[in-house]
């Protein structure tokens, strides 16, 4: 007996979804969202790269409903969020995938202006597009997210077929799914859409016991180079603490979003996250949240947020109010290294960019995007760009690996 077809629909609010049936699809394996996963190996920490279904902080409820709840992702913001749905004929939700109407390029750390100022200047309307992704965060995770059910395949299959309608019902000029899993990746090159890749700079744990233990993997140089750069961050009387959980307190978010908002407004003129977004992140998922804040004379004078998966440590946003040298580095990276290799994760991702992270002991890995035209003119001036483009971000990839900080032999 053939089941009956499953249904797209088109949700304006994540808050349309109960909580509990939207995690299902995103984390699957874990949607209670408990840790659960540890480094035990050498080999376990490089398999922590494959496609392991482990906890995802920013694809659940809490994370996305915090960013649309505060006003950071909204239509005003250029993010509207316009989120497609599988369900069966009971209602039961099998897919998702948080999708945003966008009027801009901002906030996606996949650089798309080049093609929006081409095809404009070719008289074409690039915006509207469509977005698949979690607005502000570049971190690999899963975007077709399918509940772990005996339609999965089908659910998957439909959603995907579901993003061309939607991108033509929404008049758009083009849908863009932008940090899936190579898995995903695959999935949509297979269904036609065009394949783009990146890279970023992630530490990998090593099945190192301490700081001391990842230390002693680097080259001399490198080793001291460290140490040296830890000394001087704290040279000036810098005390640095690392918070989870209910030592967040308010205090802290208010201190931590006024780094935020000065760092921000001299880097990129706007900051994307409202006050509002900590609050609520911090009152709906404190204990996935790492929260390293520094101070001197009994002021806090800089701060840096990370959020806590099951295998990842996930660095984010960063900021401070006074100029010392090494503390971003301190903040950012050391202390991640520390909190990750102290509970046993696999990595830190460090976010977008940042050539100088692989000094510091972060290694060159690659990232995914995929996009899909609705002007076959476009679609044929940008796949051989990326053609390209991927071969050039292989090379690349490559000669960082060769220049890694770590011992040789």
């Amino acid at each position: 007996m053939t089941a009956p077809p499953l249904h797209l629909r088109t949700i304006r609010s994540i808050d349309e979804i109960d909580a509990t049936a939207w995690d299902a699809c995103a984390n699957p394996q874990n949607p209670t969202g408990l840790l659960r996963s540890r480094v035990e190996s050498t080999d376990e920490a490089a398999d922590s790269l494959s496609e392991k279904e482990t906890f995802n902080p920013f694809i659940c409820h809490r994370f996305l409903a915090a960013l649309e709840s505060s006003g950071s992702a909204r239509a005003r913001a250029g993010w509207a969020p316009t989120h497609l749905i599988v369900e069966d004929e009971a209602g039961t939700l099998l897919a998702a995938a948080p999708a945003y109407l966008k009027s801009n390029s901002m906030g996606e750390y996949v650089f798309d202006h080049a093609w929006a100022d081409a095809y404009e200047r070719a008289g074409g309307d690039y915006y509207p597009k469509l977005q698949v992704a979690v607005p502000f965060t570049p971190v690999t995770g899963r975007r077709l997210l399918v509940a772990d059910t005996a339609r999965a395949d089908e659910a998957r299959t439909t959603l995907i077929a579901g993003l061309a309608a939607l991108r033509e019902k929404t008049n758009a000029s083009s849908t863009h799914v932008t940090f899936p899993t190579r898995a995903e990746w695959e999935a949509l090159g297979d269904a036609g859409w065009l394949k783009r890749t990146g890279k970023q700079f992630h530490f990998l744990n090593r099945g190192y016991a301490d700081f001391d233990g990842f230390l002693a993997a680097l080259a001399s140089r490198k080793r001291k180079n460290i140490r040296k750069e830890r000394e001087q961050a704290l040279a000036s009387g810098v005390e640095i603490v690392a918070l989870t959980g209910a030592a967040i307190e308010d205090e802290h978010w208010e201190a931590f979003f006024d780094f935020y908002i000065d760092t921000g407004s001299r880097k990129w003129g706007t900051p994307y996250l409202t006050r509002a977004f900590f609050t609520t992140i911090g009152q709906s998922m404190p204990e996935r949240i790492l929260l390293v804040m520094a101070r001197r004379a009994g002021r806090w004078i800089a701060g840096a947020i990370n959020f806590i998966g099951d295998d990842a440590l996930y660095g984010r946003n960063w900021g401070t109010i006074e100029d010392h040298p090494c503390l971003h580095f301190e903040l950012c990276y050391y202390r991640a290294i520390d909190f990750a290799l102290e509970h046993r994760l696999a990595r830190v991702e460090a976010g977008a960019q940042g050539e100088h992270k692989l000094a510091r002991g972060y290694e060159p890995v690659e990232t995914f995007s995929a996009h899909e035209f609705a002007d076959p003119r476009l679609t044929r001036a940008i796949e051989g760009f990326l053609t390209q483009e991927r071969q050039h971000v292989e090379a690349e990839i490559e000669v960082y690996g060769e220049h890694v900080p770590f011992r040789k032999g």
